[in-house]
């Protein structure tokens, strides 16, 4: 039988335990001093090394090298399903027992949250006069279940959520040493889906590898059930824009491909709490889609969650003059516009060597954003939320939001966009890409009274 990845690659000593250094730098100074204490309690999300330290700090606290292999005087005992008061009452009979072979004998009591009312009274007294040649290691998920009379008996560490970009290096170790292919971007998308485990990242790297194909991030979409990150942008692209209908059709389209709303839900969750300090109004949007995984209708819960969101939050022009036409109009000239202040550090996309700007003095953003909506609908969502400006053979385009300006900053997109206004003027302007503020709700309600086309958000 093959091992499991997440054993084979178990830290064997402090100084391998990866994400959590605030914890094993006080135990390694507390080994080197000889200070040693009775009960530790370590406490945390779960796969972030809890069970992992404890069996490392068993070994140190004996000076015994770290082995797999069964020790007499290691104890580990799982609270699930050891939680009766005969089972403790059989544990401190056991103590008073004196070590085989080592100094101290080490008890090991793995989600000791678990334990009844009865059970951690019978705990607490052999914690409060344990034996000299016992120590208490407890570990848990859900300390705030742990009384607090046992609490105050031991020695306290919480081990945190590890960074995906730490887990994403450590799964990189792991596939160089086993000789699994597998890209960057599909080792971020499976730390990010580890929720800072280690256990839960390996164990799903060991999952995909079986195969023996390269791992890529749309087989691990694939493996998750994932929404493809380029749909899920384009969503929430919709979201953030206020686009009911587009959110609606997005959904309907997820929906009928059978995809689970609970993890369309969490996905979301991810990609808007990256942004939700920059828009505090997000914070309220996060709220109700933790919700979406206990409605008696997911699915239901989650569109309307996401359609009252677009609704409550469309500018009031635009819901006042929402049957009327929009125009859609020509690029203006930059030098008759008022000089602005740079808003940002710009990100430009050099052109090909052979485009001249002389071969589109009469270029119309219009004309590139109707190319854009019947080409490439994915482009046409990022493309119609930019202001664009135009001038001596450069092309400005300022985007409200910085989810819609790091989409275009991809190399997929900018080359789609260079693509196709290579197509339609023969060459390409230079183009910049800056933050800024989108059309103005003056400008949005003159356009609906003029009457035209899409949206051009230019000035």
């Amino acid at each position: 039988m093959t091992r499991a990845l997440y054993r084979t690659h178990r830290s064997r000593s402090l100084d391998e335990v990866v994400g959590q250094e605030h914890i094993t730098t006080l135990l390694k100074q507390a080994l080197s001093k000889g200070t040693v204490s009775h009960a530790y309690l370590l406490t945390g999300p779960r796969g972030s090394g809890k069970t992992s330290v404890a069996r490392i700090l068993a070994h140190e606290i004996n000076s015994l090298p770290y082995s797999d292999d069964t020790n007499l005087d290691i104890i580990e005992i799982d609270a699930a399903s050891n939680r009766r008061i005969d089972d403790i009452r059989e544990l401190r009979d056991n103590i008073r027992l004196v070590p085989v072979a080592a100094k101290y004998k080490v008890y090991i009591i793995d989600e000791v949250h678990m334990l009844t009312t009865e059970s951690f009274n019978a705990l607490l007294k052999t914690l409060e006069e344990p034996p000299e040649h016992v120590i208490f290691i407890l570990a848990t998920t859900e300390v705030h279940k742990v009384p607090a009379t046992i609490l105050s008996r031991t020695q306290r560490y919480h081990f945190r959520p590890v960074d995906e970009r730490k887990v994403a290096a450590h799964l990189s170790t792991i596939a160089q040493k086993e000789s699994i292919t597998a890209t960057d971007d599909a080792l971020l998308l499976i730390a990010r889906h580890g929720d800072g485990s280690f256990r839960d990242s390996i164990s799903l790297l060991d999952q995909l590898s079986a195969s023996g194909e390269e791992i890529t991030s749309a087989r691990v979409e694939a493996t998750l059930g994932l929404v493809a990150a380029t749909l899920l942008d384009d969503l929430l692209a919709s979201l953030l824009a206020h686009q009911t209908k587009s959110v609606i059709a997005h959904l309907g389209a997820f929906r009928s491909s059978g995809v689970s709303p609970v993890v369309l839900s969490n996905q979301l969750i991810r990609a808007i709490a990256m942004q939700a300090d920059e828009q505090p109004e997000l914070y309220k949007l996060l709220d109700r889609l933790l919700g979406v995984a206990n409605a008696h209708n997911p699915f239901i819960k989650l569109t309307a969650i996401l359609v009252e969101f677009c609704e409550s939050n469309k500018p009031r022009t635009a819901v006042a003059l929402a049957s009327s036409p929009i125009i859609s109009a020509p690029v203006k000239p930059a030098d008759s516009m008022t000089p602005k202040a740079d808003p940002s550090p710009a990100t430009v996309l050099d052109p090909p060597s052979n485009q001249t700007a002389n071969s589109i003095e009469k270029f119309d953003w219009s004309v590139v954003l109707a190319a854009a909506k019947s080409q490439n609908p994915p482009l046409n969502s990022v493309l119609s939320r930019a202001r664009a400006e135009y001038a001596d053979g450069s092309l400005t385009l300022y985007f409200a939001y910085a989810l819609h300006r790091k989409k275009l900053e991809q190399s997929h997109y900018h080359g789609q966009l260079s693509s196709l206004i290579t197509d339609i003027y023969g060459s390409c302007p230079t183009v910049t890409i800056r933050d800024g503020k989108s059309l103005s709700d003056d400008e949005s309600a003159v356009a609906a009274i003029m009457g035209g086309g899409e949206p051009v958000n230019a000035r």
